[in-house]
Parts: C-alpha cells; sequence; structure tokens
C-alpha cells in the first residue's frame, strides 16, 4: 500500500507528511472543483470549489484584507489532499482532525498566511459558516442557523461546470497573489 496520492499534476503527495514544494494550486483548484458539498445531498451538482469562491467573494465585499480573502478561498484547500469527511462524523475523529490541521498549515504556509491572527480565523469561520447556511436554504431549503447570519452578497449557488470553477478559482488566486 502506498503513502502517497497522486495529484492533478502527478505529484506524489503523502498527507501524513505534508511537504511544502509538493502543494500546487493547480491541484486544489482542480480536487475542489470536482469534490461536492454537503456529501452530495443538494439538488444538484455544487462544488467545494465554488463554495470557497463564494466564501472569498463575501470577504471581499465586506472589505476584509487581501489575506482574510485569500484564507477563505484557501479554507478547505486540505480536502483537496484528504478528501472531507461531514462535520457530525468529522469531530470524532481526532486523528483525521490532526492530518486536516497538518495539510492546512502547509498551504497556509505556503502562500504566505502562517501569519493570520486569531481574530482572522474567526472571521473565516464565520464566513464559511454564513456561506453553509445559505447554500443549505437556497439548495435545499432548510436553514442551519436558528437567526440567519448577515450576508454582503447575493451569491450564485447554480449548477456550473468543473472546469469554469477551475478556472474562476485560479483566476481569483492569481489575482490575490498577484
Amino acid at each position: 500500500m502506498s503513502s502517497y496520492i497522486t495529484t492533478f499534476t502527478k505529484k506524489r503527495f503523502n498527507p501524513i507528511t505534508p511537504e511544502e514544494q509538493l502543494i500546487d494550486i493547480k491541484d486544489i483548484a482542480h480536487a475542489l472543483s470536482l469534490m461536492t458539498r454537503a456529501n452530495g445531498h443538494f439538488k444538484h451538482f455544487y462544488s467545494v470549489g465554488q463554495h470557497c469562491i463564494n466564501c472569498y467573494k463575501e470577504a471581499r465585499e465586506k472589505g476584509y484584507s487581501t489575506e482574510v480573502q485569500l484564507g477563505c478561498l484557501l479554507h478547505d484547500a486540505s480536502e483537496a489532499y484528504i478528501s472531507d469527511i461531514t462535520r457530525p462524523v468529522k469531530r470524532h475523529l481526532p486523528e483525521y482532525l490532526i492530518i486536516e490541521g497538518q495539510v492546512q498549515r502547509v498551504i497556509y504556509e505556503k502562500y504566505n498566511l502562517d501569519k493570520l491572527t486569531i481574530e482572522d480565523f474567526k472571521i473565516i469561520e464565520e464566513i464559511d459558516d454564513t456561506i453553509l447556511h445559505y447554500e443549505f436554504k437556497e439548495l435545499m431549503g432548510v436553514k442551519i442557523f436558528e437567526l440567519e447570519p448577515p450576508i454582503a452578497l447575493k451569491h450564485d449557488f447554480s449548477l456550473k461546470g468543473f472546469q469554469e470553477i477551475e478556472d474562476e478559482y485560479l483566476k481569483i488566486f492569481y489575482k490575490l497573489c498577484n
């Protein structure tokens, strides 16, 4: 059994011992554009990549720093290397959470986000939860939170093609990183 995954760009990436030089934004954008949110239970395909783009747009609209905007775009990037597990299950898997944290830390270091503050992470988490709420409202007719969180934009939760999402994700990333 191998100790690595083969990424879209043909890198051999070991998620247990992630190496910064093997992190590639092309792998992240590609994989997230193909991964479904809500474990596939929405009324149509809606990708993690599209979710991250919406989180970025919300942060931008609210006037947060470029670093927080990039943090929003990349907040689920570890899933490109280790996939995702639904929230109710994930909290019962401490080893998964450790691995996820290590991969995410290396990604943030790679893209110079290792200086994000506790407050920045709270903002990113708040935006993530806000978009989650409106995704479930729009794509399932279900309210996640009793009180609707304030939102700055009307986001696009429509069905989009994988390539369109991958391209938009990369375009935003390169714009934020100049």
